[in-house]
C-alpha cells in the first residue's frame, strides 16, 4: 500500500523527476547569485571614488579662448556632474563654501544620503582655492584620491562629496 501512494496522490516519482528538481534547484541557486552579484554592484557604484569622466565631443561645447590677460582671474564655481538630474547647477564658492546634507550650508546636498550633515569646506587662502574634510563619515575625494587634509584645488579638479561629484570651473 505504501508503494501505491505516490501513484494515488497524483505526485511523480522516477529518476527524470529527480534530475528535474535537481536542476530546477541548481538554477534558483544560480538567480540567487546572480542577484546578490547584481545588489553588490548597485551599491559600489553609489559609493566609489568619482574616476576622470571622459569628455563626448556631442555633449560639450567648444572650448573658449581666453585673452592672457585673463587667465586665472575670475570667480570659481563649483559644477555639479554627478548626480546626472542635477547636472549643470553651478555654486558660487566666494570666500568660503560648506557642502553638506544641512539646508543652511551654502551647497546643501540634501538628496544625497553618502554626504554628512556638515561634510566638507571650500575656502581661499593667499588666492587659491583649498577643500577640507570635516569629519564626514564617507569622506571627501579629489581626482579620486581620499583626502586627509586641506588640499588645494585648480580648475577642472573633481571633488566628490559622499555621491555627488562637482567640478571647479571658472
Amino acid at each position: 500500500m505504501t508503494s501505491l501512494a505516490p501513484a494515488l496522490l497524483g505526485v511523480a516519482t522516477g529518476p527524470g523527476y529527480s534530475g528535474i528538481v535537481r536542476l530546477v534547484q541548481w538554477c534558483v541557486i544560480a538567480f540567487v547569485f546572480l542577484f546578490l552579484l547584481r545588489v553588490i554592484r548597485a551599491v559600489w557604484v553609489e559609493v566609489r571614488p568619482a574616476g576622470p569622466r571622459q569628455a563626448r565631443a556631442s555633449s560639450r561645447p567648444a572650448p573658449r579662448v581666453e585673452a592672457p590677460a585673463r587667465r586665472g582671474r575670475g570667480p570659481l564655481y563649483l559644477d555639479v556632474v554627478e548626480p546626472v538630474d542635477r547636472a549643470g547647477q553651478r555654486f558660487d564658492i566666494g570666500e568660503e563654501l560648506t557642502i553638506g546634507r544641512s539646508p543652511a550650508s551654502g551647497v546643501p546636498t540634501t538628496y544625497d544620503i553618502y554626504s554628512s550633515t556638515t561634510h566638507a569646506r571650500l575656502f581661499q587662502q593667499d588666492g587659491r582655492l583649498y577643500v577640507e574634510d570635516l569629519g564626514s563619515t564617507n569622506g571627501t575625494y579629489v581626482n579620486s584620491e581620499r583626502i586627509a587634509k586641506p588640499t588645494r584645488l585648480g580648475r577642472g579638479d573633481l571633488l566628490q562629496v559622499g555621491g555627488t561629484v562637482f567640478q571647479v570651473s571658472r
